[in-house]
């Protein structure tokens, strides 16, 4: 694994760690509050979005309509399974997700889990870190670079892994920030 492979697995990571965080409920309707669930149409699991048309048309409801409406009661039973903590309304042509005010001890919570997905990102990112160290250390151990050489890249990767990990506390950040605002 060379720098730039070892830099572009840590964007994946940022970028997998930002749709973890758009699963979290801010107190707002979002639409990739939905991103998860699965529902069963015909004998698989499809994503909800590729099924029917999600739309918001207030800040506290998020509407489904689905292309086919005999799917309505699956889509029902797929958001009761799933655990976006939203009851659906179903009013025979779409069904309706009212996005509760979330109270304080419900902020918490949800700032505590995204500390966790975050904390889920970082470590991925250090994984990414020690892979790429014991490339380099084989290199350096089969004699394809040289021991300064690989301490100039082992400390280039570590400075990609300490940039990439304080992205990932400015996005933790930004996100409490939203979680916590009322």
């Amino acid at each position: 694994m060379n720098l730039k492979e070892a830099e572009e697995k840590m964007q994946k990571a940022i970028e997998a760690t930002k749709n973890s965080f758009n699963t979290i409920r801010t107190g707002r309707a979002n639409a990739s509050l939905l991103d998860r669930v699965m529902v069963e149409y015909y004998g698989s699991q499809t994503q909800l979005k590729s099924i029917a048309n999600i739309g918001i048309p207030d800040a506290s409801t998020i509407t489904i309509q689905p292309y086919d409406k005999t799917t309505l009661n699956l889509i029902e039973k797929a958001i009761n399974k799933s655990d976006v903590g939203l009851t659906p309304n179903n009013d025979g042509s779409m069904v309706r997700l009212n996005i509760p005010a979330l109270t304080t001890e419900r902020r918490q919570e949800m700032v505590k889990k995204t500390a966790k997905l975050a904390e889920e990102g970082k470590v991925s990112i250090r994984n990414i870190r020690r892979d790429a160290v014991d490339s380099i250390r084989k290199q350096e151990k089969n004699s394809d670079i040289s021991k300064d050489e690989s301490r100039d890249l082992q400390d280039k990767i570590q400075k990609k892994t300490d940039k990439y990990i304080a992205k990932i506390d400015e996005l933790l950040a930004a996100k409490e920030k939203d979680i916590t605002k009322v």
